[in-house]
């Protein structure tokens, strides 16, 4: 058994060429193979956002606090809340973040397809994230 301690987990901000806005990634893990399980915590600010990605064996996104909004390409733009859980689809471009009023965390765990977790694409526009509202 091992435990990361939450003293011991690192806590990083979201590269700028993946995430718009300020958004927090803390305790990034990956277990050893031959599991593929890797996950982190995500705190998004208001109006922060991913970059569009798409994950090869999909993505869960249990959603702990705040408010979001996800978009699928070619889909309506999904709002979300605390207490929620995404299943995003895999190999689907895509992006979620916080609402431009409200901060959101959630717990993001994926899996590694040939050694990758995620293919990361380019910037959701404030044109995108902003749409049509909800």
């Amino acid at each position: 058994m091992k435990i990361i301690r939450k003293e011991e987990q690192e806590t990083v901000e979201g590269p700028a060429e993946n995430f718009t806005g300020k958004a927090t990634i803390k305790g990034m893990f990956s277990r050893e193979e031959p599991s593929r399980l890797t996950g982190a915590i995500v705190t998004f600010e208001p109006g922060a956002r991913t970059a569009w990605h798409k994950h090869p064996l999909g993505q869960t996104l249990i959603v702990t606090e705040g408010i979001g909004w996800t978009q699928v390409e070619g889909k309506e733009k999904i709002e979300f809340h605390a207490g929620d859980i995404m299943l995003c689809p895999k190999d689907k471009k895509h992006w979620h973040g916080a609402t431009p009023d409200a901060s959101m965390t959630h717990i993001a765990l994926q899996e590694r397809l040939d050694g990758k977790n995620v293919e990361w694409l380019e910037h959701v526009t404030d044109e995108e994230y902003l749409g049509a509202d909800k």
